[in-house]
């Protein structure tokens, strides 16, 4: 648990108002644990590498502007309640990936250059000479699919990795993820594909199928989760769509 929990945690705990999540995704993540369940609205005021969640929810991008628009909804009582994704004992609220993703996230959080979304695109050229499916066994409401994976992303919102939107047709309040399978692909049709992300078009490739499911478990070796571009669970590791427990102040979708 982070320095940044605990004090959210606590402030949540002597009741306040709201807790102001300032930075990029893995700052809305910090705030999330200590909100989730309890009623208490997150506001995002985007100013990080990835700002996810702020695009999903239709936050401004101008920090300022942001700040005013979820001080205007508290004011107001405009509060949107929001689906949450939970695995093991971490909130997350955007997108859990599991594979090549994963392994992209975790060398983008060591990067130290570039800055901004442009770290994503340095870690996935890195990634790619160690490109290789997994094997995994994917259950979706308790329905078993063992299978050969490039990667899955299971989605509570449409974007990740810095606006790569995943999931495109995800909607974070339906109750349910989207989960998206890419199969075995080469680097040369990975790399082909990577531009259609930012579209949401890459879901037309024939490699690539999505579901749709409330609770989904992932077993395989050596492979760990990532969401909100944080570190969330080795596998085996079962995700649960938590209908209304993310409350949100400053959204504008």
């Amino acid at each position: 648990i982070s320095a940044a929990e605990r004090e959210a945690a606590a402030a949540v705990a002597d009741g306040t108002g709201a807790v102001v999540a300032v930075g990029g995704d893995g700052a809305a993540h910090a705030g999330l644990q200590a909100v989730a369940g309890t009623g208490t609205p997150l506001a995002v005021v985007p100013a990080g590498t990835g700002n996810d969640l702020a695009l999903a929810l239709g936050v401004p991008a101008d920090p300022a502007t942001a700040a005013e628009a979820a001080a205007a909804d508290l004011l107001a009582g405009q509060v949107r309640t929001l689906d949450a994704g939970r695995t093991g004992d971490r909130w997350w609220s955007t997108v859990l990936c599991c594979g090549f993703d994963s392994a992209v996230t975790d060398r983008a959080n060591r990067l130290r250059w570039p800055r901004g979304p442009r770290r994503y695109d340095v870690a996935i050229l890195a990634e790619l000479a160690r490109l290789r499916p997994r094997e995994l066994t994917l259950t979706l409401d308790g329905e078993p699919w063992t299978l050969a994976a490039t990667l899955v992303a299971v989605g509570n919102t449409s974007w990740y990795g810095g606006g790569m939107r995943v999931c495109p047709a995800a909607d974070p309040a339906d109750g349910a993820f989207d989960v998206t399978v890419v199969g075995p692909v080469s680097r040369r049709e990975l790399v082909r594909t990577r531009p259609r992300l930012t579209a949401g078009t890459h879901v037309e490739h024939a490699a690539v199928t999505v579901h749709r499911a409330g609770r989904v478990e992932l077993v395989g070796e050596g492979l760990s989760t990532y969401a909100d571009g944080e570190p969330v669970a080795s596998l085996p590791a079962v995700s649960v769509c938590v209908p209304g427990a993310l409350r949100v102040v400053g959204a504008t979708r």
